[in-house]
């Protein structure tokens, strides 16, 4: 090859269809675009977060199917059918989720960079909690009821950072949020 030659490489776009907050929206993207590229660069919901795009942070965290997800780590040709929900759409008819008010009315963020992956990921944790998945602190893996404490909501939490120290407010806000959920 003559050393003034340029190599082009040739892309392959794959037309996908990403349902996100009840929405569908067609997309023409590479095989390799994360879903936090595509949620964020494609479709201009930003409040997911890039944080260090090595699914350590917690930041990108979005619901799929009402699981949470690390979405920095994802491809979004992965997710086509299934429904995705960002922070976006958590608020109905201009309310707030009760969890994103009990953010603000227990302190719960500082800075609010981390916020949104906190939400989505207290979203999904506590479905996991519902369906009684145990996690590393649970007691009695066999227990049909496990105790809704704040040992569980740390642990269950622990893959979110935030950088102000905001956890005292985080975990109130999730307890005070969903206690009543998951002890029925």
């Amino acid at each position: 090859m003559d050393t003034h030659e340029t190599v082009v490489e040739e892309r392959t776009e794959l037309s996908v269809t990403l349902q996100v907050n009840g929405i569908p929206h067609e997309l023409r993207i590479e095989p390799r675009v994360s879903l936090l590229d595509a949620l964020r660069e494609r479709l201009a919901l930003t409040g997911t977060k890039k944080g260090c795009n090595q699914g350590a942070c917690g930041a990108c965290t979005v619901l799929v199917d009402g699981h949470r997800i690390i979405s920095c780590l994802a491809l979004a040709v992965q997710y086509e059918g299934r429904e995705i929900t960002t922070i976006e759409g958590l608020a109905e008819d201009g309310e707030l989720h009760p969890l994103q008010a009990a953010f603000v009315s227990d302190d719960g963020f500082q800075c609010g960079y981390c916020t949104p992956g906190q939400i989505c990921s207290a979203i999904g944790m506590v479905n996991e909690f519902k369906d009684g998945l145990p996690s590393a602190v649970t007691h009695d893996m066999t227990a049909r009821h496990i105790d809704f404490s704040e040992e569980e909501i740390k642990e269950r939490m622990s893959g979110n950072l935030c950088r102000c120290g905001a956890y005292v407010g985080i975990c109130e806000a999730v307890r005070e949020t969903f206690a009543d959920e998951v002890t029925r």
